[in-house]
């Protein structure tokens, strides 16, 4: 589902910070070799990551579910000099573009990458996140969150990506499609959740920025 039209997108990506050259060789990049190259986060939506994470300054960053690496790099350009960035994904595959991508942004020494289920890693990372970022298998979102939050103050900020699922959030639900069940379900949590403040954003796809109280 578009929720604007091509005309108004193009007219919002005409009027914000450029993408930056790297990027556009990763999208290039991600669309001939990667299935799914629509999963990428893509300029607009990687200009508002950039902004936050630069308006959070943080220095330490989490980032749950890595695909060719476009979001990281967009939250890294808000990075402090002497932070860190740790990235979960669970495709092996996709290890060896991501830090291709990492090294030639400049980020590449802040930035750990980790291999396997987010549920197994996060709970071993001897960190405190200033900002998290939730990009995975929806079904999981609510066990992302609860093993995010332990590991994360007051004042950090969670986001959620993909949070209207192309609009299937507003239409009836098929018994079969547990996913958008999850999601329906993990929206209503942190509108009430009283452990953060919670305000969904009509940015792409759709992006909660949850903030820990």
């Amino acid at each position: 589902m578009h929720f604007l039209s091509d005309t108004l997108e193009n007219y919002i990506a005409q009027n914000t910070e450029k993408e930056p050259e790297l990027l556009k060789e990763l999208t290039r990049e991600t669309h001939l070799k990667v299935i799914q190259p629509r999963m990428i986060t893509g300029h607009f939506q990687g200009r508002v990551l950039s902004m936050l994470s630069k308006i959070t300054a943080p220095k330490a960053i989490l980032e749950i579910g890595t695909y060719t690496g476009y979001s990281a790099i967009c939250l890294a350009e808000g990075l402090r000099k002497d932070g860190h960035f740790h990235t979960i994904d669970v495709n092996e595959e996709l290890s060896d573009l991501q830090r291709k991508y990492f090294d030639k942004s400049g980020f590449g020494k802040q930035i750990i990458q980790h291999l396997g289920d987010a549920l197994d890693i996060v709970p071993r990372l001897n960190e405190t996140f200033d900002l998290v970022f939730i990009d995975a298998e929806k079904k999981q979102y609510d066990a992302y969150f609860e093993a995010a939050l332990k590991k994360c103050r007051p004042g950090s900020l969670i986001l959620s990506d993909n949070v209207l699922w192309s609009g299937k959030v507003i239409e009836p639900l098929e018994k079969s499609d547990k996913a958008t069940e999850a999601l329906l379900k993990y929206n209503k949590k942190l509108k009430e959740d009283a452990r953060v403040e919670t305000v969904l954003l009509p940015v792409r796809d759709g992006l909660t920025l949850s903030r820990v109280l």
